[in-house]
């Protein structure tokens, strides 16, 4: 059985007093294996994550845990990857059927998905409140 919530192994970098700043390393999949020094294909990526500030002692330096709830992960990649891949799909598809010129269709396919994206930045401030992290001391 999965566990309720993703987690992650952060430093506290910045504090104001609304919010924390905690950086925590993306590491790829084949970061961890053995001959990822040789390969060049391994790469870890710093990310901040901005955390709503709570009660607690908290410090610049200090390690943390960075929590969210599963179900908010599984959003994250449907609207990240799954609907943009379906448009993509749709579109591409649809005006192929309809006797559209292949270039045509692919352009107006990546137009499409650029849409998709947009609207979602668009929403970007009612999304931020769906996602809400949260820390918890190590």
């Amino acid at each position: 059985m999965s566990a309720p919530e993703i987690s992650h192994i952060g430093k506290i970098v910045a504090i104001d007093p609304d919010f924390i700043t905690v950086e925590i390393v993306a590491e790829s999949a084949c970061s961890s294996c053995h001959a990822a020094s040789l390969c060049g294909t391994a790469d870890a990526t710093h990310k901040a994550i901005t955390v709503p500030a709570t009660m607690g002692s908290w410090e610049i330096g200090r390690e943390v845990h960075v929590f969210l709830k599963r179900s908010m992960g599984f959003k994250a990649v449907w609207l990240a990857y799954a609907i943009p891949l379906a448009v993509l799909l749709a579109v591409l598809l649809g005006l192929n059927a309809a006797g559209l010129s292949e270039l045509a269709s692919g352009l107006i396919a990546i137009a499409a998905v650029g849409i998709y994206y947009l609207v979602l930045l668009l929403f970007r401030n009612r999304l931020r409140n769906e996602y809400s992290f949260y820390i918890k001391e190590k």
